[in-house]
């Protein structure tokens, strides 16, 4: 048997009232469709609710029992609107956010702790990704929102940059080019380099390909690798000298010095990137927040 939950709101009123003239008041309706009422409960329940005498109203005994679970039904509603309410306006719910290492240096740490305190009942999952993986975990739905390196072509995918920062030269504290303050490219033309997977990030791997080129040279691969706290350990130890985004500098070694390139305007970018169908409403909050420290200048 279902009720309505009309139901449950004309049986509370007279119950907690016990007097039919002052409950349908309460209810803004008149007094006999909501005795009309009452007794179509009682008629679908089976069961005798109240006691109605010319004096007074009474319940009975399953209608004190019925009124306990009663007010909880309409409590667990109320509750359950209000939950889907603060759902829709982005204050709780769950949120899935994939991210390159590489974010974690700049504005990302920032905007994830100043979510949390706006919106403590978001359950909020990090997940360190690459660009690639990214991108799969989003069409299978695994992550709702990812920052990442672009190009993205995909069409059911939204995208919008939230971070643009120039290239710099790590190199070994000893290398002869760290005594300069800024490097001309084409200096680099000899150089042993260590590089991203160009299968992992193709976009940064094809920006630093390109930087090289408009020098006049191919970059010579030592050695490849994915996080860029391994590429400055590598960088530290002498196996070469890499790109790195300009927020890397944040990541301070004492035997590690990041130079600006001469005349290259190439940025490297961060895009945040999400599904085009998605309604969510945590999704939506978490972007205002992204914005406020996003950085595209």
């Amino acid at each position: 048997m279902e009720l309505e939950m009309r139901y449950f709101e004309y049986f509370v009123a007279v119950a907690e009232e016990l007097n039919f003239s002052r409950a349908a008041e309460r209810l803004n309706i008149a007094q006999p469709p909501l005795s009309q009422q009452i007794q179509r409960l009682e008629k679908k329940m089976g069961v005798k609710l109240f006691v109605r005498t010319k004096r007074k109203v009474e319940l009975t005994e399953a209608g004190i029992i019925f009124l306990e679970e009663a007010r909880r039904t309409l409590a667990q509603a109320e509750s359950a609107v209000k939950t889907a309410q603060r759902a829709a306006r982005g204050e709780v719910g769950r949120l899935v956010v994939g991210f390159v290492g590489s974010s974690a240096y700049g504005f990302l740490p920032t905007a994830v702790r100043t979510f949390r305190e706006r919106f403590p009942d978001v359950e909020l999952t990090l997940k360190e990704l690459t660009t690639v993986e990214q991108l799969q975990a989003l069409k299978t739905e695994l992550i709702d929102i990812g920052f990442l390196r672009p190009p993205i072509f995909e069409e059911e995918l939204e995208q919008e940059t939230v971070q643009k920062e120039p290239f710099l030269i790590a190199l070994s504290e000893k290398h002869p080019l760290a005594r300069l303050n800024t490097v001309p490219p084409q200096a680099l033309a000899h150089e042993p380099f260590i590089l991203v997977p160009p299968s992992l990030a193709p976009g940064f791997y094809n920006q630093m390909i390109s930087i090289c080129a408009q020098a006049g040279f191919q970059p010579r691969k030592v050695q490849e690798a994915i996080q860029f706290h391994v590429i400055v350990s590598l960088v530290a130890a002498g196996l070469g000298i890499a790109f790195v985004p300009s927020a890397i500098q944040t990541f301070q070694r004492s035997d590690v010095v990041y130079r600006p390139l001469e005349n290259i305007t190439t940025q490297a970018e961060i895009v945040a990137v999400w599904r085009s169908k998605s309604s969510s409403g945590v999704l939506r909050s978490f972007l205002e927040v992204v914005r406020n420290y996003s950085v595209t200048n």
